[in-house]
């Protein structure tokens, strides 16, 4: 059975942006392609913390992370090649599309004092990045089991040609966006 969204996104989103942007092939139309999240852990704190948010990442998206090591060594930030420096799982499909869903419905209206994520955060290409500060804002986690806070990135990945596409795409999906003044 297909996610709520994605019915969502075969039944009312394409068929609104093919009539707004005038496509004349259903595969102009822009989607969610995939969408990454990533944590970034400072193993130099404590040896356990890559560890934590790997299993804190696995709770919210229901799948293991990749964990990143770094390609090369940099003195001045202590960092040796193939040290573990964070971890990152990439979802796509039906998954995506719960991620998405639960993103956007039930974790950044937990956010404090919340009024919208940024127009500006496309990068030119129709994907759109945020960055979350606590992985608390999601149900998953057991705030009595939290040992440390930990910040993610969320990319997500469409196939808009460009930022405007992607912006009415998102939009369309129900991702809150704050007004302009």
């Amino acid at each position: 059975m297909k996610p709520r969204l994605q019915r969502r996104y075969e039944e009312e989103v394409r068929p609104a942006l093919r009539e707004k942007r005038r496509y004349r092939n259903v595969h102009e139309v822009p989607r969610l392609t995939k969408i990454v999240i990533r944590m970034g852990v400072s193993t130099a704190l404590e040896k356990t913390a890559l560890e934590d948010a790997a299993k804190d990442l696995a709770m919210i998206t229901g799948r293991k992370p990749v964990v990143d090591k770094s390609r090369k060594s940099v003195a001045n930030f202590k960092l040796r090649k193939g040290q573990a420096i964070g971890c990152h799982v990439t979802l796509r499909r039906e998954v995506m599309y719960e991620f998405f869903d639960r993103l956007v419905a039930t974790a950044l209206p937990r956010i404090r004092d919340f009024r919208g994520l940024s127009p500006r955060a496309f990068d030119g290409r129709g994907n759109y990045s945020l960055g979350l500060d606590d992985q608390t804002i999601f149900p998953e986690i057991d705030l009595d089991k939290i040992k440390r806070h930990q910040g993610m990135d969320v990319t997500i990945v469409t196939s808009a040609p460009t930022n405007e596409e992607a912006l009415d795409l998102l939009k369309l999906l129900g991702m809150p966006f704050a007004e302009g003044k």
